[in-house]
C-alpha cells in the first residue's frame, strides 16, 4: 500500500494563498485537476513522490493539530525558502533523529517539514 495523495482544505478563494506555499515556497509544480473536478475550486500539486490536493470547504477553519509532513532532503533550504515566502517557522528539536520545523500554509493550515540528521 502506497499513500497516493493527502488533502488540506482552504476556504473559497484560497487558492492562491496555497499555491504561495505548496508550489512557490515548498517547490510542488501545481498540476491540472480533471475538469469535472476543477468546477469544485481548489487546486493540486505532484512532484516525486508527494501529492497535495487543496479543497474549498464550506466553513473552512484552519487544521492546528493534523497536518501533512513532508520528509526533504534539505531541510535548511526549504526552512529558508518558507522563510522567504513570509511563512511562519518553529523550529523543534523533540522528533530523535529529524531535524524538523512546524509551519502554516496560506491558509492557516499546520504542516511539518523535516529532515533526516
Amino acid at each position: 500500500m502506497k499513500l497516493h495523495h493527502v488533502q488540506v482544505s482552504c476556504p473559497a478563494g484560497g487558492e492562491d494563498a496555497a499555491r504561495r506555499f505548496y508550489r512557490d515556497a515548498l517547490g510542488i509544480p501545481e498540476v491540472a485537476k480533471p475538469p469535472v473536478l476543477a468546477a469544485r475550486g481548489g487546486c493540486w500539486f505532484r512532484g516525486d513522490d508527494v501529492e497535495v490536493h487543496v479543497g474549498v470547504e464550506e466553513g473552512f477553519a484552519p487544521a492546528h493539530k493534523a497536518h501533512p509532513a513532508f520528509l526533504v532532503d534539505d531541510v535548511d533550504a526549504v526552512a529558508a525558502a518558507v522563510e522567504a515566502g513570509g511563512f511562519p517557522l518553529r523550529w523543534d528539536g523533540d522528533f530523535p533523529g529529524y531535524r524538523r520545523f512546524h509551519t502554516a500554509d496560506g491558509n492557516g493550515n499546520r504542516v511539518e517539514v523535516l529532515g533526516v540528521r
